[in-house]
């Protein structure tokens, strides 16, 4: 690891907040599968169980911003608390209910729904932790792409995780494992003093200065939405050709093929010092996301499929990397809590979006066609979104900041 990045890491109190939230986020490398594999076993439907996905996702995105806004005004340790709490026992709800047989169809995703809103917002307030303790420019840089390398690297063992206990055992159990893992994560970051140091604030932020009000920020938000589309549709697609060879652990190592490339990416990322926008960029990455994708459709060997999974990994965490640093960019110091939300928030919701289309789609067809679909809605959000950026974009507000030093 480079001198940068053990220079992020070495900070006073950096390990000792990184690491349990890196354990809190965890969960939610577990949750799609476990959720997805207890809502198909119990309904003999990948289309309830991607219209549980997508309602979970959809409530997630849609609580997203006002989850931020509570850690804001609350302080992290009382609100993300609350928040790991109300994840988990909506969680283990779910898992008493599929645990039956024949559980409500329309039940089980309005559960869903509900547990969607409560996922603690650990990498958001990691941000800003992280914001806290490095200087703008290049460490800032670094530490965002090392957080994005870590948490893909959790998708990376949290899908083989959730694989393993579900093929071991079941996926009632591992619904109540993802629970546990968000409290006890959530709990170990929150007992930090970086955390503990993040308390209420006395007055809220002006509204013109909210990240929406912020020109240029939509097109952000769309072209992430098209880049969500693409990790849905994954998310969902994986599974389901897993399912075909008549093995769940198979689902657990397409995902985390598509984990790991992504992980390399977003470390070779933060590695060099880039001398296009920003803008330019997040466009380039989307697109070459979107036509590998949709080439995905034509590979017939597992182990080949494993590879261009990792391939179109490879552009996931610099694509997010790019988001969070556009936010930064965008937005003033007193919103980029929200800021850093709205971003995860637009990718969520391409993925919430994606996992209903593309499990209906997976359901009636062959699910491999599940990749075009997917590619085609998010190279219709990416073009979208490139003409108003590009139109847009100024020096002075998209540029890198490695670039200004």
């Amino acid at each position: 690891m480079s001198g940068g990045y053990l220079e992020v890491l070495c900070t006073a109190g950096a390990l000792r907040v990184f690491v349990p939230a890196l354990v809190g986020r965890l969960s939610f490398a577990m949750v799609t599968l476990v959720l997805l594999f207890a809502v198909q076993r119990s309904t003999d439907s990948f289309a309830i169980a991607g219209a549980a996905i997508g309602a979970f996702g959809l409530a997630n995105v849609i609580a997203s911003p006002y989850r931020a806004r509570f850690v804001d005004r609350r302080g992290q340790r009382f609100a993300l608390n609350s928040l790991a709490i109300a994840f988990a026992a909506g969680l283990s709800g779910i898992a008493a209910l599929t645990a039956q047989s024949g559980p409500p169809a329309g039940v089980l995703i309005g559960l869903a729904a509900v547990v969607g809103l409560f996922p603690p917002p650990l990498g958001a307030s990691m941000r800003v932790l992280w914001g806290s303790i490095t200087m703008p420019g290049a460490l800032r840089t670094k530490a965002y792409s090392v957080d994005a390398v870590c948490e893909e690297l959790l998708f990376t063992t949290g899908p083989l995780i959730a694989a393993a206990i579900v093929g071991a055992a079941s996926p009632t159990i591992g619904l109540l494992a993802t629970a546990l893992v968000a409290v006890v994560g959530t709990l170990g970051m929150t007992s930090s003093s970086l955390s503990r140091g993040r308390v209420a604030v006395a007055a809220s932020p002006r509204k013109r200065s909210r990240p929406l009000r912020q020109k240029g920020f939509i097109p952000v938000l769309i072209a992430l939405l098209g880049v969500g589309v693409l990790l849905g549709t994954v998310e969902v697609v994986a599974p389901a050709v897993a399912d075909t060879h008549g093995s769940v652990g198979l689902a657990g190592i397409l995902l985390a093929s598509f984990a790991a490339g992504s992980a390399v990416g977003g470390l070779l990322y933060g590695l060099r010092s880039w001398r296009s926008s920003l803008v330019n960029r997040l466009i380039i990455l989307g697109t070459v996301m979107t036509v590998l994708c949709a080439l995905l459709t034509t590979i017939g060997s597992f182990a080949v499929l494993g590879f261009g999974l990792a391939a179109v990994g490879f552009f996931l965490a610099p694509s997010l990397v790019t988001g969070y640093l556009l936010a930064d960019d965008l937005t003033a110091a007193e919103v980029r809590t929200e800021a850093s939300s709205w971003i995860n928030t637009a990718v969520n919701a391409g993925a919430a979006v994606a996992a209903a289309i593309v499990g209906f789609a997976v359901d009636a067809v062959e699910p491999r066609l599940g990749f075009i679909i997917g590619a085609g809605m998010a190279l219709t959000l990416v073009v979208a979104a490139s003409v108003p950026l590009l139109r847009n974009s100024r020096p002075a507000a998209v540029t890198d900041p490695v670039q200004s030093e």
